[in-house]
């Protein structure tokens, strides 16, 4: 039993019975590739019954070394990129206290991110703040290589290593990569880190629940069994239900390309708490790096409501028709806040006093729906009873799976990313790095030709 819930009547005055059903047949097609594993990118599907495959033994495993750090550290620096840490930022920011990090019966250290960008004055100001801090970094990176993450494993391994000294240094570094090679592998091994291993058959964008993901979310002192124990529910009714209009991933799916081939061709993954941004970041990477190749796709965007409906609003309910909403609706928060009476009623909101601030965002939430759908755009609603390890893990799952769905329908590769590598190509020939002379004479001439550029 899920606890996830798929409410489409924000669709209905654009989409009708048969055109859902139309799809079908693909639909079966397509699910019977990602159960078999013989659909396009059939050796990167190792992420669809993980959440069956991970077990106890190995959850205690990876509790147990999270422990180690939590208890030697009061900071833990994640330094990844794009997959190798959207999925565990989500998850953390999710459920911790927007402003202490040592808000649980428990120590729980503080998370920061390296790795993740190029910025100069980040890193540096990460550096100095560091300085005086016990900490600890978990480096996640399947060939430790890759620019960003590399750069930012430098600095913060020099620091800890003049910090505490090579031998203890060792201690505080918990490396996530390749099993057997690649830079990181080799640097683990020699240097004797604790190390997790990425799955072969698990891209990043899909890692959530392997070590990529796990490992940060337990360090950061969240429970991980109850993280698997939701992904498997949903695993298993995903999995379990054929009945076309029982099952919200076949659901969804198809919704989202009957959209698009009306023209829809912007998803807004909208939400009503500030602490999903990270949640929303995820979905845009996986949706966004799936689908968009040969010139197709369906554009991700995200937006942090009732905030960006003082920016974005405007445009969303009267500009171009080209997007649809999906909206992720929590229904039970974590605190109780009453709106005051004021005895002079300065801001004639009295009407509101006594009445928890939470009834006014979901005020917000139905009028915000009722006026997008007047003014042309659909909306596709998901709600949860609240956040926790357990709703997140099902909805991890879930969007995992539709979206490998909804790859397979626009028929590209879901699980490839060849698009990525046109800008690092360009990078590292402008930067000279060895390998690349050719490209860095193709990009000196162009920039002669055109010295904008």
């Amino acid at each position: 039993m899920i606890d996830l819930k798929l409410n489409i009547d924000g669709i209905s005055d654009f989409i009708n019975r048969e055109e859902i059903e139309s799809f079908k047949n693909e639909i079966d097609l397509h699910f019977n590739r990602i159960r078999e594993q013989t659909g396009r990118g059939k050796e990167f599907l190792g992420w669809v019954d993980l959440p069956e495959k991970t077990s106890k033994d190995f959850l205690d495993q990876l509790t147990e070394q999270a422990e180690r750090v939590i208890a030697n550290s009061d900071v833990i620096v994640v330094a990844g990129i794009g997959g190798s840490y959207l999925g565990a930022r989500a998850v953390i920011e999710a459920l911790k206290s927007h402003f202490k990090s040592n808000h649980l019966s428990f120590k729980q250290p503080e998370v920061v991110y390296a790795g993740y960008n190029l910025s100069q004055d980040y890193h540096s100001e990460l550096m100095e703040w560091l300085e005086d801090k016990s900490y600890s970094v978990i480096v996640i990176s399947k060939s430790g290589t890759t620019t960003e993450t590399a750069i930012a494993f430098r600095f913060l391994k020099e620091q800890l290593e003049n910090k505490f000294g090579k031998k203890e240094a060792k201690n505080r570094i918990v490396a996530i990569t390749d099993a057997n090679k690649g830079a990181l592998r080799k640097l683990a091994g020699e240097e004797g880190y604790t190390t997790f291993t990425i799955p072969d058959d698990v891209g990043g964008r899909y890692s959530v629940f392997t070590p990529v993901g796990l490992f940060p979310i337990a360090a950061a002192g969240y429970d991980i069994h109850r993280l698997i124990e939701g992904a498997y529910n949903m695993q298993k009714t995903l999995m379990n239900t054929d009945d076309f209009f029982k099952n919200p991933a076949f659901l969804y799916a198809t919704l989202r390309n009957v959209l698009y081939n009306k023209g829809k061709v912007v998803e807004i993954m909208a939400h009503y708490l500030p602490n999903l941004f990270y949640l929303t970041e995820w979905w845009k990477q996986l949706f966004g790096e799936s689908e968009g190749k040969e010139n197709k796709g369906i554009f991700p965007v995200g937006a942090n409501f009732t905030t960006d409906l003082h920016s974005m609003g405007q445009y969303i309910q009267e500009g171009k028709r080209l997007m649809f909403e999906t909206v992720l609706s929590v229904d039970k928060t974590r605190k109780n806040l009453k709106i005051p009476k004021d005895p002079d009623d300065f801001d004639g909101l009295n009407y509101l006093a006594g009445k928890e601030l939470e009834q006014v965002n979901s005020m917000a939430e139905k009028g915000t729906t009722l006026a997008h759908i007047d003014g042309d755009v659909p909306v596709i609603k998901f709600s949860i009873p609240q956040l926790d390890e357990k709703t997140l893990g099902e909805l991890l799952y879930f969007f995992q799976m539709s979206c490998a769905l909804s790859g397979y329908i626009l028929d590209v590769n879901p699980f490839d990313q060849p698009g990525v590598e046109a800008y690092k190509t360009n990078m590292f020939g402008l930067l000279g790095k060895p390998g690349f002379e050719e490209r860095m004479k193709e990009l000196k001439s162009r920039e002669k030709k055109s010295p904008k550029l």
